[in-house]
């Protein structure tokens, strides 16, 4: 079933071959055969009316001798290889180009018919029997004073030009199988550089549905199958990656819900049983509403990323001041960074710097970036926010000056759950989905998200937006007005 083109085109050529020594066997023979009479007798006819115009029609109106006729004829005889005859209407042989004619016994044609020849001027045969093999006989009229007064006949064996038309036919067979070689050089080559790579990649394509993605195989092709299978390659190292992920992502969200669930589990058996007794139930209780909290956040943060990658995600673009956003933002955090001692530092350009983009999701991807620095923050440093107008665009640069990333992390820190060793300790509460959920909304707005970090000294995320005229901005103003 699998090699069925494969067979498919060895039976095409053999159906190929079969039809083509069939044809030239058959019609092909039959085709050179009646070109080669007809133009052996255009050619002989062309002789036969010169003699009956000349030679003939003087030895009939007495203008030559018999002898001089004959020497004519006996020349031409040789010339063309063939017999020449001069005849009476009645089939009597006038004369001979082969033999002397016996004045009183003269040769007679039995039965011949002149009205046979109506319509044409040769025919094939052994001429009314006269002859014991098949001859092409050609022949005109002499005529004169509008009166036939004989015939030439130019008679010349078949068998002569069966020689010719049996070397034809071999011509045509050595080109038939010319055709059929090169014919197999094409099904050779077809093979090598089409059905060969096509097997490997139909294997490759049922490797792949069967689940094993890893499946490895190369087609040393610069054309289209080529290209193919290396589209092919590339689609299956990105469901692999894919593939990947979603196991990575169902072992993420099992640890991190499983944990607060356990606990959550825990101690309110252990409260129900009396393990934990009554007047401690409301410091346990203080960290199971800690623990759903947590729970809640997780399942709101997968359920922003799924929205976030949602085809078609709406957002509501309006223009606003991103300074301020960044100053309401930095407020919610007085309290955590006073705990930590850490301080603010907002590095502004301007007093105001309007964006196009959507307020409510920029407010979350700065909300995300200052959690986590401050998260990762060391105790009596410093987190500085900037904005920085440039070429059209401004950058919002989020610092800190706490434990950094290791140089091989970088590359993961957007990827969802995604948490460094060194990172693990600090992060008791994180859902590792806060820099994906950065990472997506600022793709959503067509912009970019980057990273610097050096490991024990600190880490800086810069992202980028339109930046809005300030008349563009009165325009607005005053259209809401």
């Amino acid at each position: 079933m699998r090699k069925a083109l494969y067979f498919k085109f060895i039976l095409a050529y053999l159906i190929f071959a079969f039809f083509g020594i069939f044809m030239v066997a058959t019609f092909g023979s039959t085709m050179v055969r009646n070109q080669v009479v007809q133009h052996e007798a255009d050619s002989l006819y062309k002789e036969a009316s010169r003699i009956a115009t000349t030679y003939a029609s003087d030895l009939y109106t007495n203008r030559a001798a018999l002898d001089t006729v004959m020497q004519q004829l006996d020349f031409l005889d040789d010339y063309l290889s063939a017999e020449i005859w001069i005849i009476n209407p009645s089939g009597l042989i006038v004369l001979d180009s082969t033999e002397p004619i016996e004045v009183a016994n003269p040769p007679v044609v039995e039965g011949f018919d002149s009205t046979l020849f109506a319509g044409k001027y040769y025919s094939t045969g052994d001429f009314f029997h006269f002859f014991e093999e098949d001859y092409l006989s050609v022949y005109a009229p002499i005529t004169d004073g509008y009166k036939v007064q004989g015939y030439v006949f130019i008679h010349k064996p078949m068998s002569e030009l069966h020689k010719f038309i049996e070397s034809i036919t071999n011509i045509s067979y050595i080109l038939l199988g010319i055709i059929l070689l090169l014919s197999l050089i094409i099904l050779i080559f077809f093979n090598e550089v089409v059905y060969k790579p096509l097997r490997k990649i139909t294997t490759a394509t049922e490797q792949y549905a069967e689940g094993n993605l890893h499946y490895q195989f190369s087609v040393d092709s610069n054309d289209e199958m080529g290209y193919l299978a290396a589209t092919l390659t590339y689609m299956a190292s990105e469901l692999s990656k894919v593939e990947d992920t979603q196991k990575k992502l169902v072992a993420n969200v099992s640890h991190d819900f499983r944990s607060p669930l356990t606990s959550i589990k825990g101690y309110s058996e252990a409260m129900l049983d009396g393990t934990i007794p009554p007047e401690m139930h409301e410091k346990y209780l203080a960290i199971l509403v800690n623990e759903s909290e947590r729970l809640i956040k997780l399942t709101n943060n997968l359920l922003t990323l799924n929205n976030l990658n949602t085809e078609g995600l709406m957002l509501d673009f309006t223009v606003f001041d991103i300074n301020d956003v960044i100053r309401k933002t930095a407020a919610t955090f007085e309290g955590s960074c006073r705990e930590k001692k850490i301080t603010l530092n907002l590095i502004l350009t301007g007093e105001t710097l309007y964006v196009k983009a959507d307020m409510g999701k920029i407010q979350q991807v700065l909300y995300n970036l200052l959690d986590n620095a401050i998260k990762f923050s060391n105790r009596d440093s410093e987190i500085r926010i900037s904005t920085t107008e440039k070429h059209r665009k401004v950058f919002v640069s989020v610092k800190d000056f706490g434990i950094g990333i290791p140089k091989e992390s970088i590359g993961q820190v957007f990827d969802r759950f995604y948490k460094s060793d060194s990172s693990r300790g600090k992060d008791k509460k994180g859902t590792g989905l806060g820099l994906s959920i950065a990472r997506e909304i600022i793709r959503a707005h067509n912009e970019n998200i980057n990273v610097t970090s050096t490991e024990g000294e600190g880490t800086e995320f810069t992202f980028s937006l339109p930046v809005e005229d300030d008349d563009n901005v009165e325009v607005e103003a005053e259209s809401e007005e």
